[in-house]
């Protein structure tokens, strides 16, 4: 099953200059973005060139409106891309790309399991890399008055790469978003962190595992990795812990969680880091410790499902056993969540766009009320939350 994800902070990105307007007639934004190109100093043969065979593409802005895969819960979404066969497939690759596994750790200190896997949530180690036109895709959503001020600039990176000879706009192909290669990268992204990695003179991350692989683990250290520090750890939690403090926003030393009864249900805590103990379905679900590392996740893609199961999958890479799933309260429907995205709207928090999803600005906002109502404050959604609201 093939699951993309826009790599929404991908760059931070100024705000939208002047010409970076949106939406009109396709063709006029067409010639803006030409404008835009030579004023930057790209030659206008060139710019003609990368622009002559760019379309809109209708089938991009409805997989833009379908992300249904970011509604799961954490244990549907990480049961369902973490299987066993994905499990051996990534071991075998660590085996076939040791070289490559131990030059990333010596010159990044980032474990294999991590790059192994975004390699196999983001494209199955390569095998599917999506068929989306990217230039076509890139224009659509620049064109597209949602995020332009994300897609606009990856446009003219993706010219810089043809100038490069590193980007085809009629035959590069990849993700729906923009996204290139084995571990799905940005065109600036690819512009800032891509290595050649196999030697050959280009970065190639569609068709090299050493290119892609290196320039994933550049890409997480500039997002700040701490070489040779862990990222997630599964734990045990107390009944009695005081859950107003779980949640990416709140963090303690690893070393005040075990005196408060949290324990590795593996291995030992890093006591000497900090760490944030993360509910993914409440109290009575799994529990895991997130660890400084665990934020470069968020940097890489901002679903918290999706970054809590792929640095979960990465423990298990490692050799983590399987997680605990508990017993988790039952939680909402989509029907139901969006009712109570507007019921926390109504009572002042920043909520967004009511979507659904149970993103990090609704769980601060949940646990705000759960303690404000007398409940459990574990962020977690529930029937009786949304009743007692």
């Amino acid at each position: 099953m093939r699951l993309t994800f826009v790599l929404a902070a991908a760059l931070a990105l100024a705000p939208l200059p002047a010409l970076a307007q949106c939406g009109g007639s396709f063709a006029d934004f067409i010639q803006g973005l030409k404008s835009e190109a030579r004023a930057k100093g790209h030659d206008s043969a060139t710019v003609e060139a990368f622009f002559a065979p760019i379309r809109q593409d209708p089938k991009v802005l409805k997989a833009d409106r379908a992300q249904g895969v970011f509604k799961k819960t954490f244990i549907e979404f990480s049961q369902s891309v973490i299987s066993k066969n994905r499990l051996d497939h990534g071991r075998n690759n660590a085996k076939k790309h040791a070289d490559i596994f131990a030059r990333i750790e010596r010159d990044y200190g980032i474990s294999r399991g991590v790059l192994l896997a975004f390699w196999a949530l983001e494209t199955d180690y390569g095998a599917v890399q999506g068929d989306f036109n990217t230039a076509n895709a890139l224009v659509t959503l620049a064109h597209d008055c949602r995020r332009p001020q994300l897609f606009r600039p990856q446009v003219l990176a993706a010219l810089t790469l043809f100038e490069r000879g590193d980007f085809d706009p009629a035959g590069t192909t990849g993700a729906w978003a923009g996204e290139i290669g084995q571990v799905q990268m940005l065109p600036a992204d690819i512009l800032h962190n891509g290595v050649d990695g196999d030697g050959d003179g280009h970065v190639r991350l569609k068709s090299s595992a050493a290119d892609a692989l290196i320039s994933g683990a550049r890409m997480l250290t500039d997002f700040g990795w701490r070489p040779g520090e862990p990222w997630l750890q599964e734990v045990t939690v107390p009944g009695d812990l005081d859950w107003g403090l779980t949640g990416l926003d709140h963090e303690l030393p690893a070393a005040d969680w075990a005196r408060r009864g949290v324990k590795a249900r593996s291995g030992e805590l890093a006591q000497h880091l900090k760490g944030s103990i993360l509910l993914p379905m409440g109290r009575k679900g799994p529990a895991f410790i997130a660890y400084p590392n665990f934020r470069v996740y968020l940097e890489w893609n901002q679903s918290f499902v999706y970054v809590t199961t792929a640095a979960y999958f990465a423990t298990r890479l490692d050799g983590a056993p399987v997680f605990d799933p508990g017993n988790p309260e039952p939680g909402l429907g989509d029907k139901e969540m969006k009712a109570l995205q507007r019921k926390l709207a109504a009572r002042g928090h920043d909520m967004g766009k009511i979507d659904g999803i149970l993103g990090e600005k609704t769980r601060e906002a949940v646990q705000k009320e759960q303690t404000r109502l007398g409940l459990p404050a574990d962020a977690w959604p529930t029937p009786t939350l949304l009743n007692r609201l």
